[in-house]
């Protein structure tokens, strides 16, 4: 009987977010391009864009591609098919991995395409968007029987990829009305003044849509930049008073590196949560120096549990505590492991052995504990570098070498080699004026001293940018 109520009520539910929205009329909702669309936009965007969904085809429970990143459209969109009860697989950029993975594994029936400002929307087969697709297959012909417990429940479902950096992208699905019910809440919370929060992340990220639906719960101001630069970011927080910076950790070192903190005011932050990477503790130094009136927050989270809720020790402190109320942890044999109310349902594509017999999530986080419950992510198991059977850290010499002042930035990751197993090899992105031979001598006086002989970089390279990631964070595995 009450999965009988569950099933009724999730519409209803559903309905009362758009229904929210139009009750808070004027209030801002998304800024976009220097334009602003008001709360009651946004619900009128909403409900207009799931009538055209519908005409158009595209059936409750339905796979669809939504080829965007964040624009007022791309938000009304993904809401849209949302009310709609399909599963939305975001997609920022058509690369030939992620095409692939999607046609492969997630019977995607659409593809959808709309305006930044929401007054076009395109809806296409899926088909017509792989031109390599083999003649006769038909993208979407059978639904996966993952889907099927969204359709016994009348749930919306969200596909999230993995970076795929060591292989194909992971595709993970979840239950959307779950993380729109813990994520955006019953948006109570109406003061009188507007919380401006930067749209940083991607919007195929969880770290993007968590922001998104975090300003939903506090009816707060979305601002989206039209392009992911210090100098763009920065200058949109001093325009917007933006209150509310979510990061990471290489890209606020970047800010630091190009002084864009004092080219722009930045007094208005109140917050930067950074996430996605760990982060070196002489960074956070910089960065707390750089930025006093900012409380720097660590948060934590994976594609596969969603974003908990965390309380940093203090702003200069890299350890943090998780305080989410629906999350559980546990550390095995050095590992994090998790259990949230956001759990994914699965993976797509790839057998769920990231999962202990348990349902328990391993996160491939290497941690330590305090006492009084405060962790500390020492790196990622697949980054530990094995040189002749000693551990390396490449966060342990990051951190220290950032504190050298001939050093802007660094990333340390492992080469194979033929006598030990694996060397340990450094990029430096020196302050100044340097030659290999220095870069080689001083990151070797530099360490000496503070750590075991073994952990010294066997190779040193200079470069002029280190390698990132579309999501701003440091590339360790090289092929």
């Amino acid at each position: 009987m009450s999965d009988e109520l569950d099933r009724r009520d999730a519409p209803d539910r559903r309905d009362e977010l758009a229904e929210r929205f139009a009750r808070l009329g004027d209030r801002p909702a998304v800024i976009d391009k220097g334009r602003t669309h008001s709360y009651g936009d946004l619900a009128h965007a909403i409900r207009t864009t799931a009538d055209r969904l519908r005409e158009r085809g595209v059936a409750p429970h339905e796979a669809v591609v939504l080829n965007a990143d964040f624009s007022f459209g791309s938000i009304a969109t993904l809401l849209a098919l949302y009310l709609n009860r399909n599963v939305v697989v975001p997609l920022v950029a058509f690369t030939e991995g992620a095409l692939r993975t999607v046609n492969d594994s997630c019977a995607p029936r659409h593809l959808v395409k709309v305006a930044d400002d929401g007054s076009e929307l395109v809806v296409e087969p899926m088909a017509a968007a792989d031109p390599g697709a083999q003649a006769g297959t038909e993208p979407g012909a059978a639904t996966p029987e993952a889907y099927r417990p969204l359709v016994e429940a009348g749930a919306a479902g969200l596909v999230l990829l993995s970076s795929g950096s060591t292989g194909a992208p992971k595709a993970i699905l979840h239950n959307l009305d779950t993380l729109v019910a813990e994520k955006a809440g019953s948006g109570d919370r109406v003061g009188s003044r507007t919380t401006n929060i930067l749209m940083f992340l991607l919007f195929d990220h969880i770290g993007g849509i968590n922001s998104l639906l975090g300003v939903f719960k506090v009816n707060g101001t979305a601002v989206l930049p039209a392009r992911r630069t210090p100098e763009e970011i920065c200058a949109l927080i001093e325009e917007h008073g933006i209150r509310l910076l979510p990061t990471s950790p290489t890209f606020l070192n970047l800010i630091l590196i190009g002084d864009y903190h004092r080219k722009h005011d930045l007094s208005s932050l109140r917050m930067i949560s950074y996430g996605t990477e760990p982060m070196p503790e002489e960074l956070l130094r910089r960065l707390h120096t750089a930025l006093p009136r900012a409380r720097l927050l660590q948060t934590f989270g994976t594609s596969e549990t969603g974003i908990s809720a965390t309380t940093s020790e203090s702003s200069e402190s890299t350890y943090f505590r998780i305080s989410d109320e629906n999350v559980r942890y546990r550390i095995v044999d050095g590992e994090l492991q998790l259990k949230s109310r956001t759990q994914f349902m699965g993976y797509l594509n790839y057998p769920d052995d990231s999962l202990t017999e348990d349902g328990w999530f391993r996160t491939g986080d290497l941690v330590e504990e305090k006492e009084d419950g405060f962790l500390k992510v020492k790196g990622r198991a697949k980054e530990v570098i094995n040189v002749g059977g000693e551990k390396v850290l490449p966060l342990e010499l990051e951190s220290i070498l950032l504190g050298s002042p001939l050093i802007d930035d660094c990333v340390v990751y492992g080469r194979p080699n033929s006598i030990t197993g694996q060397s340990v090899c450094v990029d430096v992105k020196p302050s100044g004026p340097m030659t290999r031979a220095e870069a080689r001598r001083h990151v070797r006086e530099f360490l000496e001293g503070k750590v075991e002989p073994f952990k010294l970089p066997a190779k040193v390279n200079l470069v002029e940018e280190l390698r990132v990631s579309e999501r701003f964070k440091k590339q360790r595995i090289r092929a």
